[in-house]
């Protein structure tokens, strides 16, 4: 298979359209044309509905106040990993040496090892009041659902490259923009919150035997998205592309 390498001018270019400059010249433009472009291009990414079906597989074995728990812990923890990322990115991925590629590919290899186990569960030779005790004592909130669903290399290097474009283009002006990115990534997950909540509904209509066919078909595709994770950051580190067709 041939393979053809992609110039680095390219992935500068995706960086800049990721982030567009804002254009506002007053505070409140500045600060509501933030929020918008951080909203309009955040969520498309983050993309709530892909992790819907994750969330209810995983909290399916799961008490009403559990599932709503780990909702919010959920989105609480994709909040502060972007936050993170967004006012200190830049120092933590030069200080560690770390690269968009290198998070895209740690993204798949954890969306892969989610995914095998799903696939594959282990047979259960407990009874069964230990083990929905156990599942009750299960935290899926930071990982898988969290971080790479959420907050996932996608996101990241949203709020880096956002980061970047915000303190080169408004060094005077950068704590106003801040304030409407984090407000836009607020909203985001508000909204990523509220469709993991309806996800719920699909528990009430498959049953059990459902929810074993469902985690196990979700599994296969998270196999899948896992591997493309992987394979992308590796092409991306390397500089290459698949050849079309």
């Amino acid at each position: 298979m041939a393979w053809t390498v992609r110039p680095r001018s390219d992935s500068r270019r995706r960086a800049k359209s990721v982030a567009p400059p804002i254009r506002g010249s007053t505070p409140i433009p500045i600060f509501a044309e933030a929020l918008i472009l951080t909203i309009g291009a955040l969520f498309p990414i983050m993309n709530p509905f892909s992790t819907a079906p994750l969330y209810v597989s995983l909290t399916a074995g799961f008490d009403a106040k559990k599932r709503k728990q780990q909702a919010i812990r959920a989105c609480v923890y994709a909040f502060a990993i972007l936050a993170t990322f967004l006012l200190l990115g830049s120092a933590i991925v030069e200080f560690f040496g770390i690269s968009i590629p290198g998070i895209r590919s740690a993204g798949g290899l954890i969306i892969l090892s989610v995914g095998f186990g799903m696939l594959f569960p282990k047979p259960s030779t407990a009874e069964a009041v230990a083990s929905e005790s156990q599942a009750q004592e299960l935290d899926v909130a930071f990982t898988p659902l969290a971080m790479p669903s959420l907050a996932g290399p996608g996101s990241i290097s949203v709020v880096l490259s956002a980061a970047a474009a915000i303190r080169g283009n408004y060094p005077d002006k950068w704590v106003i923009v801040y304030g409407g990115v984090i407000l836009g990534m607020a909203v985001t997950l508000v909204i990523a919150f509220v469709i993991l909540r309806a996800a719920e509904l699909m528990v009430r209509f498959l049953g059990q035997g459902g929810m074993d066919a469902m985690t196990r078909i979700f599994g296969f595709l998270l196999i899948c998205i896992g591997m493309q994770f992987l394979l992308t950051g590796v092409g991306d580190f390397f500089g290459w592309i698949p050849p079309k067709g």
